[in-house]
């Protein structure tokens, strides 16, 4: 299902166009007196309500559209659109639900205002963020297709076809489809022109006039003419839509016609258009879009007439649309005829050219670093394991890339066994030049990870020393180790930097193994720390939250200074992660907070609005929210109480336990759907992920539940058994399906996961 909202300042052109639709059926009205009322009254009663309050936003339009050939009765669609609009915060406000079948699929039409009966306008911050959850809620409860979820899945909204356009809501109709279709094609595209506005929109039967005042004022009309004899009349700009208006669009074409990207967009087609022309013998004319999308991932349309191909038109992933004349005359199809103008002749690769001898070589430098990613069994550096292998070796990660496939299919048979000797006479140059590359890299990673060790010490940012050899917790977390008076990488004894601090003994406590995407994220924290530069905090990924867990015994002798700074900067990137991970399931700034306080955040209302606190991090440590998302959490009605509300969850995850970096990272996992890690930290390691209920019971349907149970299959001996019956219903309330007795003696079941008595008194005020 998608759900679309569109905000008026008046509502009469809306409700001409809904109510005079041919074949309409009216579903019901929301918060009238009843349902018995006429359409006149209706207007009337939405039209006053909406004009106590003068801003522009006053009526909003939503449509709801059932994914094609999914069906709802009348009465299940209307008990969606109330349960959509309770959800999305207008459950109290006059609206009315329409049903039209003028399209392929099912969709009403919802028509209400965002002004209360006080004349206070109804919050509409992230009203994207709240219908995209809501959407989310509804495809489940009534079993309906789920929406696309990536922005570039969706195709423009075409909610009426210019054909039915034509009868008594001729005007309406015209004017809400040049909406749709303008809107989507203006948030896709970066257009320049309006002449480039009108080549997009001809395929909606869509036609542009453009105007000019005797003062010079810009204007711009639309119309619609579907080539078979139906036409309308054509329409202002400013009469369509406000943004739609000629000078408007003329200040978004300027805009970006002077954007400094634009020139490195070109640029980088020019190139890679070059690259492909240089990498080919021939290619058919009609089978370019097909080689630009497999090889360059370049999407473009051929324009043809007749049987004569006069060029194409580029779709670039910028967002920005180029012609084939505009980027140059050395790129057009017509002068390029010894490529393109061969007749019957087939798509085929130039295997003595130097373009070929290239890719070959990307081909095998990428299968080198796919291969040592995936060895379980690496250990050394990447320059010791290239110098080891041979062409069998990364043979599997070679055939398996996309590209080495497309450049094989590319190939005439009769050349297949010379593509294959292109291989194994590359592979070795390809090889040496790749040690050598990567042994300076290494050289110069090691001398930087001195350097930065230098800088920390002499800032004080860790309480180590060399007494109790305290400073290796140091050194491991930088992935590297002492010996001998010289500094190593810890999994390679190829390189070394000479240290000079006499016998160094290693702390008993020492982690046996850490991740080395861990060691890369505190590599990145320590600098960001050292330099005092807070913009490189933007580098930071959410893990960097979750530091002190992987490197407890460093960061417990972290400097309080550069602990509250370290803190901040996570929970900022921390936040913004989450925040991504919580649209689907944030159906109103209410679910914002209590889908962070499950996790252990909290929020408080500070002098410069709100910021957000965690049972992770010092009481003094917070991260004040941006501006937007403050508006966003201001606009909850009984705000005090919902603030309030917090210390609760909060305070029962401390009584319980749950205040440990672990229980975050079980949920963190979990949302990255690694289910596996999951499951034995679940089963193994006892840890209980801090997520919201519904969150949790989403990602047990989606595969975590099958994973669990395979996990508890696999323990088989004795005593596993016993262990696992010991945390039967912890893992049960993951598992879902509890009567009312599991639940009592779950709730009072007391082990290592669920006796926190030790931990009372450890609640915090908010």
């Amino acid at each position: 299902m998608i759900g679309r909202i569109l905000y008026r300042e008046n509502c009469q052109g809306i409700l001409n166009y809904v109510f005079g639709k041919k074949g309409m059926s009216i579903l019901g009205y929301g918060n009238m007196c009843s349902q018995d009322i006429s359409q006149r009254f209706f207007g009337n009663v939405l039209h006053f309500q909406g004009q106590r309050n003068a801003t522009k936003n006053r009526y909003a339009h939503i449509t709801l559209n059932l994914p094609h050939g999914e069906h709802l009765d009348d009465k299940a669609f209307h008990e969606l659109s109330e349960e959509y609009m309770e959800q999305m915060g207008y459950g109290e406000q006059p609206y009315v639900v329409v049903r039209h079948n003028d399209t392929k699929h099912e969709h009403v039409h919802i028509v209400t205002t965002n002004v209360d009966e006080v004349g206070k306008v109804i919050g509409i911050f992230n009203s994207h963020r709240r219908n995209m959850a809501t959407q989310r809620h509804l495809e489940k409860k009534y079993g309906l297709s789920p929406s696309p979820r990536a922005k570039q899945e969706r195709e423009l909204p075409l909610y009426r076809l210019p054909e039915l356009q034509f009868g008594m809501d001729h005007a309406q109709g015209t004017k809400f489809y040049l909406q749709d279709v303008l809107n989507g094609i203006l948030q896709k595209h970066k257009v320049r022109s309006f002449e480039e506005l009108e080549r997009l929109v001809k395929p909606y039967y869509i036609e542009i006039k453009q105007t000019k005042s005797g003062s010079g004022r810009i204007g711009v009309l639309y119309g619609l003419d579907n080539q078979n004899g139906c036409r309308t009349r054509l329409i202002n700009g400013s009469t369509v839509h406000r943004n739609l208006s000629g000078p408007k669009l003329q200040k978004v074409f300027d805009a970006h016609s002077r954007s400094k990207l634009l020139p490195m967009h070109r640029k980088r087609l020019l190139k890679q258009i070059g690259t492909t022309y240089a990498l080919f013998k021939t290619i058919r004319p009609n089978e370019l879009a097909d080689v630009l999308k497999e090889y360059q991932g370049i999407d473009i349309k051929l324009d043809k007439k007749g049987d004569v191909f006069k060029g194409y038109t580029i779709y670039d992933k910028s967002g920005y649309v180029f012609t084939e004349r505009e980027l140059g005359q050395s790129l057009r199809m017509r002068n390029h005829l010894d490529i393109f103008g061969k007749g019957d002749a087939h798509t085929e690769i130039d295997i003595e050219s130097k373009q070929f001898k290239l890719e070959i070589q990307k081909r095998i430098k990428e299968a080198f670093y796919a291969s040592y990613l995936k060895s379980k069994k690496q250990k050394g550096l990447l320059s010791e394991y290239i110098a080891t292998k041979n062409l069998r070796d990364v043979l599997p990660e070679l055939t398996a890339s996309e590209k080495y496939r497309f450049l094989e299919r590319c190939i005439p048979n009769n050349q297949k066994v010379l593509f294959k000797k292109a291989i194994q006479n590359t592979f070795p140059i390809v090889r040496n030049r790749l040690a050598v590359l990567e042994t300076r890299k290494e050289k110069e990673t090691l001398e930087g990870k001195f350097r930065l060790i230098g800088n920390i010490l002499e800032k004080g940012i860790f309480d180590v020393d060399a007494k109790g050899g305290r400073v290796q917790y140091l050194f491991q977390a930088l992935g590297v180790e002492y010996r001998d008076d010289r500094l190593y990488f810890s999994n390679s004894n190829k390189h070394s930097v000479p240290v000079v601090l006499g016998n160094l003994p290693s702390p008993k406590d020492m982690e046996k193994y850490v991740s080395t995407g861990f060691v890369h994220q505190n590599h990145l924290l320590l600098e960001m720390l050292t330099v005092q530069d807070p913009d490189n905090g933007s580098k930071l990924t959410p893990s960097a939250f979750f530091l002190p867990m992987v490197f407890p015994k460093l960061f417990e002798r972290m400097h309080p200074v550069h602990r509250q700074r370290y803190e901040h900067a996570a929970l900022a990137s921390y936040l913004k992660h989450a925040e991504r991970m919580h649209a689907p399931f944030e159906k109103c700034a209410k679910d914002y907070f209590s889908l962070f306080n499950a996790k252990g955040f909290y929020f408080v209302k500070g002098e410069n609005g709100f910021e957000v606190k965690s049972i992770y991090t010092d009481k003094a440590t917070s991260y004040i929210l941006p501006k937007r998302t403050d508006l966003y959490l201001s606009s909850i009605p009984n705000l005090s109480e919902t603030l309030k509300g917090q210390q609760a969850v909060i305070n029962g995850l401390l009584k319980k336990g749950r205040y440990d970096l672990k229980n975050l990272w079980a949920g963190h996992m979990m949302e990255l759907e690694l289910y596996e890690r999951v499951a034995f930290m679940l089963t193994s390691e006892k840890v209980y992920p801090n997520l919201q209920h519904d969150i949790m019971q989403h990602h047990m349907d989606k595969g975590l539940r099958e994973t669990l149970h395979r996990a508890m299959e696999r323990k088989t001996s004795i005593q596993q058994n016993r262990l696992l019956r010991k945390d039967l219903y912890a893992i049960s309330s993951l598992l879902g399906n509890r009567d009312k007795e599991q639940e009592e003696f779950f709730n009072g079941f007391r082990d290592e996961l669920t006796d926190w008595s030790k931990h009372k008194g450890k609640g915090v005020s908010l």
